[in-house]
C-alpha cells in the first residue's frame, strides 16, 4: 500500500474514532430535548465561541477562501472583512439579550417562560403569536435552507474521500453523513459543540503551518521567480495583474461588506448564543471567536497569496478551490499531510452537523411538539430528534446524491436567504419594543423570497453584480416597518421586553469586589 494512502487512512480513522468517542460521552447525559437541541444551556465561553467558529465557516475557510484569493486577487478578502465585522457584531448585539430572551419570553400558548429551543419558537413567543404562522413559516425556511445546506457539506466531504482514498462519489458520501449522523444522533447538541472545539483547533493549525511551509519555500528557492506584485496581489485574471481598480469598486467593496449581514439571521450560529451558560459569559465567549474567525480568515488570505508565489499564475491549478490540498500534497510529508487533510474533513464535518442538527430540531419543536404532541415525555422527544436526525441526513444525501447541480445552487441563496429573512426580524425583536409579528413575518418572507429572486432578475435584467444580501435587507426592513402596524403589541410582550431588558443589563455589571 502506498504510504501516502497508509497515512491518511490511519489519520482519517483516529479523527473518526475522536467524533464518535465523544458522541458516545455525552450520550448519558441527553436526557431531554433541551440536552439534545441546546446541550441545556451550560455551553462554557470557550466552547461557544469556537464551536460558533466551527459551525460556520466549514470548507468555505480551507477551500473557498484561499482558491478565490488564489484566482481573483484582493478583491476578494472584502468577503472576510464583512464577516469579521459581522460575527463580532453578532455577538455585541444579539448573543447576550438573545441568550435572555429565549428562556424568558412568555410561552404564547400556556403562559410561564417559554424555555424557547429554537429559533422558530422564540419568534412564536416573542410576539406572543397564537396563529401558528410565525413558527411555521420560519420552521419550513429553516429545514428547506439547511437540507440544500447539508447536502452541499455532503459533496464536499465526498470530494475529499474520492480525492484521497479513491472512492466513488456515491460511496464516499454515504460513508461521511454516516459518521456525521452517528455521533450527532448519539449526543446531539453537546456532541457537536465538543466535536466543533476539536475541529476548530485542527483548522486553525492547518491554516498557520501551511502558508508558513509554503513561504519559507519560497523564499529558500533562490531560483523561483515571483513575477512582480501582481503575482502577489493579483491572481491570475488579466495575467496577473493587480488591478486598484478592481479591489475598490464600490460593487465589490459593498458586496463583500454585505456578507457580514448575515451572521444576524444563522440559525446554527444564533444557537450557541442560546446555548451559553450565562449572559456573564458572552464577552469571554465573543473575544475568543472573533479572535480565531479574524486569524483565520487572514491566514486563509495568506494561504491563496502563498499559493500565487508557490505555483506561479503562468502555470497554475486547474482548480484554484484545490490550493490548499495541492500545497499540503506538494510540502508535506504524508503523515503530517493526513493530519491537515483531515482537518478539511473537519472543516466540512462541524458544519454540517450544526445544519442537520438545526434542521432536525425544527422537525421535531417546531413540528411534533409544537402542532402533534406538545405534552410528549422528555425522552420520547429525544428519540424523535434523533430519529428526525436520521430522516434529514437521509434527504440530504439524496440531494447530494442526485447530482442535480440546478438544485446544488439554491445553497448559494442560503446564506442570503437566512441572513436577510431572520437577521433584520432577530435584531429588532431584542431592541424595539413595539415590534408586532405581522411585522416580524413579513421581514421574514419579504428578505428571504429577495434573496432568493435578486440572483435571478440581476443576472436576466438588472446586470448589476450587487450581492444578493444588500436588496433583501433593504426590502425586509422596510417590510418590518410597513406592516408592522396591522399587528398589536400587547402588555404581556412589552413586560416581557422590560423584564429581559432589567435582567441582561444586571447580568453585564460587573461583579464588585
Amino acid at each position: 500500500m502506498d504510504k501516502s494512502l497508509l497515512a491518511s487512512i490511519l489519520t482519517f480513522a483516529a479523527y473518526f474514532v475522536v467524533m464518535v468517542g465523544i458522541g458516545l460521552w455525552v450520550y448519558k447525559r441527553t436526557v431531554s430535548l433541551s440536552d439534545f437541541v441546546l446541550g441545556g444551556r451550560r455551553l462554557n465561553s470557550w466552547v461557544a465561541g469556537l464551536s460558533a467558529n466551527a459551525s460556520d465557516f466549514s470548507g468555505w475557510l480551507l477551500l473557498g477562501l484561499p482558491g478565490a484569493i488564489y484566482l481573483s486577487g484582493l478583491s476578494e478578502a472584502w468577503i472576510a472583512v464583512g464577516l469579521a465585522l459581522g460575527f463580532a457584531g453578532s455577538w455585541i448585539l444579539i448573543a447576550g439579550r438573545l441568550r435572555v430572551y429565549t428562556e424568558r419570553a412568555t410561552d404564547a400558548r400556556s403562559g410561564g417562560e417559554s424555555d424557547s429551543l429554537t429559533l422558530s419558537s422564540y419568534l412564536e413567543n416573542r410576539f406572543s403569536d397564537r396563529t401558528g404562522l410565525l413558527r411555521g413559516v420560519s420552521a419550513l425556511l429553516i429545514l428547506a435552507f439547511y437540507l440544500f445546506y447539508v447536502a452541499s457539506g455532503l459533496v464536499g466531504m465526498g470530494g475529499l474521500f474520492e480525492q484521497v482514498f479513491g472512492m466513488s462519489p456515491a460511496i464516499a458520501i454515504i460513508a461521511g453523513v454516516s459518521i456525521v449522523v452517528f455521533y450527532t444522533f448519539l449526543g446531539g447538541f453537546l456532541a457537536v459543540s465538543y466535536t466543533d472545539v476539536v475541529q476548530a483547533v485542527m483548522m486553525w493549525i492547518a491554516l498557520l503551518v501551511v502558508p508558513i511551509v509554503a513561504v519559507v519555500a519560497v523564499v529558500s528557492d533562490t531560483e523561483r521567480e515571483i513575477d512582480g506584485l501582481g503575482a502577489v496581489l493579483g491572481g491570475f485574471e488579466g495575467g496577473g495583474a493587480f488591478d486598484v481598480g478592481g479591489f475598490l469598486a464600490p460593487v465589490a467593496v459593498v458586496s463583500g461588506l454585505a456578507w457580514g449581514l448575515g451572521y444576524l439571521g444563522q440559525p446554527h450560529i444564533l444557537a450557541r448564543f442560546m446555548g451559553i451558560r450565562s449572559v456573564k459569559d458572552v464577552p469571554r465567549a465573543g473575544a475568543v471567536s472573533v479572535a480565531w474567525a479574524v486569524s483565520a480568515m487572514a491566514l486563509a488570505v495568506v494561504m491563496g497569496f502563498s499559493g500565487v508565489a508557490f505555483f506561479g499564475f503562468d502555470t497554475g491549478l486547474d482548480d484554484p478551490e484545490q490550493v490548499f490540498t495541492q500545497l499540503i500534497q506538494a510540502l508535506m510529508n504524508p503523515w503530517v499531510a493526513g493530519l491537515l487533510l483531515a482537518a478539511i474533513l473537519a472543516a466540512v464535518m462541524s458544519t454540517a452537523d450544526s445544519q442537520l442538527l438545526v434542521a432536525s430540531s425544527a422537525l421535531t419543536e417546531d413540528g411534533y411538539r409544537a402542532f402533534l404532541k406538545r405534552d410528549a415525555s422528555p425522552m420520547s422527544l429525544v428519540w424523535v430528534s434523533r430519529g428526525a436526525v436520521v430522516a434529514v441526513a437521509v434527504a440530504a444525501a439524496g440531494i447530494a446524491l442526485s447530482g442535480n447541480q440546478s438544485v446544488m445552487d439554491l445553497v448559494g441563496y442560503a446564506w442570503a436567504g437566512f441572513g436577510a429573512g431572520f437577521g433584520p426580524v432577530i435584531l429588532l425583536s431584542l431592541y424595539w419594543k413595539r415590534m408586532t409579528w405581522t411585522g416580524a413575518l413579513a421581514g421574514m418572507v419579504g428578505g428571504g423570497a429577495t434573496a432568493v429572486i435578486w440572483d435571478i432578475l440581476d443576472a436576466n435584467v438588472l446586470e448589476t453584480g450587487l450581492y444578493a444580501m444588500v436588496p433583501a435587507v433593504v426590502v425586509s426592513v422596510a417590510a418590518i416597518f410597513v406592516f408592522n402596524g396591522l399587528g398589536k403589541a400587547t402588555d404581556a410582550m412589552a413586560e416581557d421586553f422590560d423584564r429581559v431588558d432589567a435582567e441582561y443589563r444586571e447580568a453585564k455589571k460587573p461583579v464588585s469586589a
